[in-house]
Formats: structure tokens, C-alpha cells, sequence
């Protein structure tokens, strides 16, 4: 085993950590140790589709299933509760683990990192700007919302 594929394990592992640390905080379905299995676990698949694989193979089939599997798995934190659906966004940012992680374990660092820190613009922006899209509630506009942040 090469240091370069030990180390794009790590870098999956500690980004999508990342993001399950934030929905963690966020007390949110999927958390830190779900974030990191699924990188992980997304990592290790196209790791092996690139390198274990032996012969001619489309190596774009494991990372599709990949990709359908992790959807399967968002899919459990989705409620629907009367008029209001929750858990969409812990749902994307399962999917988004995989999918960073695949990024990353293909060697596109560069573009790993740039996708990483649009989503966690993207998480955290809700958090900045106010709980509810005109709300007023939020960092920016001085008030805090119901629950603090």
C-alpha cells in the first residue's frame, strides 16, 4: 500500500468528518462517526475499483453504485411530518460525504477542497444569515433565533 492511497483515506476521513461534526452540532440525524463511514466506506470502494480491480472494467459501475447506495442511506433520515419534510439536508450531505470522498480518492485534491468548502459555506449559511429564509432571525441581522445561533 502506497502513502499516496493511505493518505487520500485520511484526507476523505477528516473531510467529511467535517461535515459530520457540523450536523452533529446542529444535533442533526447523521453526525460525525456516520460522515466518516461513508467517506470512508466511498473512499475504500473506488480506491479498490481503481486498484484491486484487475483487468479491463468499467470502474465508473462500483462508483454508481456507490452513489445509488448512499442515497439509499440519506433516504432514512427523511421525515415527513403534515406540511414540513426534515432531515433533506442531512440527507444531501450523506450523499455529498460519498461524493467528496470519491473526488478525493481519485487524486483531485484541488477540487475536493473547493467542493468541501462550498458545502460548508452552504451548511452554514442558513446559521448566519437566520434560521428561516426572511425571517430577520440570525447573525447578520443582530437577533438570535430559537435556538441560539
Amino acid at each position: 500500500m502506497t502513502l499516496e492511497l493511505v493518505l487520500r483515506l485520511l484526507v476523505s476521513a477528516v473531510l467529511t468528518g467535517i461535515i459530520g461534526w457540523e450536523r452533529e452540532v446542529y444535533r442533526k440525524p447523521a453526525g460525525f462517526r456516520t460522515h466518516i463511514l461513508v467517506g470512508l466506506g466511498a473512499s475504500l470502494i473506488t480506491l479498490i475499483s481503481l486498484y484491486a480491480v484487475p483487468g479491463d472494467y468499467d470502474h465508473s459501475r462500483l462508483l454508481a453504485a456507490v452513489i445509488m447506495g448512499i442515497g439509499f442511506l440519506g433516504a432514512g433520515v427523511i421525515v415527513k411530518t403534515g406540511e414540513h419534510v426534515y432531515g433533506l439536508t442531512t440527507a444531501a450531505s450523506i450523499w455529498f460525504a460519498a461524493a467528496l470522498a470519491i473526488t478525493i480518492s481519485l487524486g483531485a485534491y484541488d477540487l475536493g477542497a473547493i467542493a468541501f468548502l462550498i458545502a460548508i459555506i452552504a451548511l452554514q449559511l442558513k446559521y448566519w444569515i437566520g434560521e428561516e429564509v426572511g425571517t430577520g432571525k440570525g447573525r447578520i441581522s443582530g437577533k438570535t433565533s430559537k435556538k441560539g445561533h
